[in-house]
C-alpha cells in the first residue's frame, strides 16, 4: 500500500514532467520562430539590395557609396555615403520619408522622390529601408 507522500509524488511527478516538456516545447517553437524571422528578414534585406541596386529603380549608387556593402561597388559621392545609418536616423520613419520624399527636408536636393512621384511602390521602399537600415 501506498503512501499518501508517495500518492502525491505520482500526481505531480506527470504534471511536472508535462510542464518541463511544455516549456520544451514552447522554447523550440520560440527558436524555429526567431529562426524564420531571420531568414524572413534576411529576404527582405536581398530584395531591398537588389531594388537599391538596379539602375532602373532604386539606383542608389549612382549618388551613394555603401561602405559596408562589398556587392556595392560605386565611386559615387553626390549623396552622402550610407553609414551610421541607425545613428543619423533613430526614427526609422524618418528614413522612410526622407526616401519617400526627400524634397520635404531640402527642396534643392539632387535625390529624386522615389515614393510621392511612384518610382518605387510603397512595399519597395520598405524594403529598401531594411536594407539600407542594417548600416
Amino acid at each position: 500500500m501506498e503512501s499518501p507522500i508517495s500518492q502525491r509524488c505520482h500526481h505531480l511527478l506527470p504534471s511536472a514532467l508535462l510542464r518541463a516538456l511544455a516549456t520544451g516545447a514552447c522554447a523550440c517553437a520560440g527558436l524555429l520562430l526567431s529562426l524564420a524571422s531571420a531568414a524572413a528578414d534576411a529576404q527582405r534585406i536581398e530584395a531591398g539590395r537588389a531594388i537599391a541596386h538596379d539602375w532602373y529603380r532604386g539606383n542608389c549608387l549612382a549618388c551613394h557609396q555603401i561602405p559596408n556593402d562589398p556587392q556595392a561597388e560605386t565611386l559615387a559621392d553626390i549623396g552622402p555615403p550610407i553609414v551610421a545609418m541607425r545613428e543619423r536616423f533613430p526614427d526609422r520613419a524618418q528614413l522612410r520619408a526622407q526616401l519617400w520624399d526627400p524634397t520635404v527636408r531640402n527642396p534643392l536636393t539632387f535625390m529624386p522622390p522615389f515614393g510621392k512621384h511612384g518610382v518605387l511602390t510603397e512595399e519597395e521602399i520598405d524594403l529598401v529601408l531594411d536594407y539600407i537600415y542594417q548600416y
